[in-house]
C-alpha cells in the first residue's frame, strides 16, 4: 500500500518479543503489503524518529505513516513516548495508535489527552488479531487521507 506513491512504513513499538513476533504474523495473514519495523522501547521509538544511534541511516527517509504503540515498555514508556511525539512539530501529525493489553480507563483517558488517534485493546486471539490489523491497516494506509509522509506542505 502506498500514500500518493510513496510507500508507507509502519513502525511497531512493544518490547516483547512474543508480541512482536504475533503482530509480525498478524500483519503478513491480513496480506499487508508495507514495511514494518520494530522497536524495543520508547527510547528506541524517539531514536528511530529522530534518525539517531542505530537509525542514524534513516536519514533522509520518510517517517513511518503509522505507529503502533504498547503503553507498557522499559526506560520510556509508551505514554511519555506518546507525548514526545504529539508535542514535536516535526512528528504530530504522525497517527499513533495505542495497541495494548491495558483496560485501565486512566490510561484511555490518558493517552486521548496525549493525542493518541486510536486506543485498541489487544485480543485474546490470534484471528481477533488478524481481524485488527486488517481493520487498522485498512483505515489508516487506504481509507482516511493523511498529510505527505515526512515532508511540510508545498507553496
Amino acid at each position: 500500500m502506498s500514500h500518493e506513491g510513496i510507500p508507507i512504513t509502519i513502525l511497531v513499538a512493544d518490547d516483547d518479543p512474543d508480541d512482536r513476533l504475533l503482530l509480525q504474523d498478524a500483519l503478513r495473514e491480513a496480506r499487508l503489503k508495507n514495511g514494518v519495523d520494530f522497536v524495543n522501547d520508547g527510547v528506541e521509538l524517539m531514536d528511530y524518529l529522530n534518525r539517531r544511534g542505530d537509525y542514524e541511516n534513516l536519514a533522509g527517509s520518510p517517517y513511518p505513516g503509522l505507529i503502533l504503540l504498547d503503553l507498557n515498555m522499559p526506560r520510556k514508556d509508551g505514554r511519555e513516548a506518546l507525548k514526545e511525539i504529539k508535542s514535536d512539530a516535526q512528528f504530530r501529525r504522525i497517527p499513533v495508535v495505542v495497541l495494548t493489553t491495558s483496560k485501565a480507563e486512566e490510561d484511555i483517558f490518558r493517552t486521548y489527552d496525549l493525542g493518541v488517534n486510536s486506543f485498541i485493546v489487544k485480543p485474546v486471539t490470534f484471528d481477533s488479531l488478524v481481524d485488527i490489523m486488517r481493520t487498522v491497516t485498512s483505515y489508516w494506509l487506504q481509507i482516511v487521507s493523511l498529510p505527505p509522509n515526512g515532508r511540510e506542505p508545498q507553496h
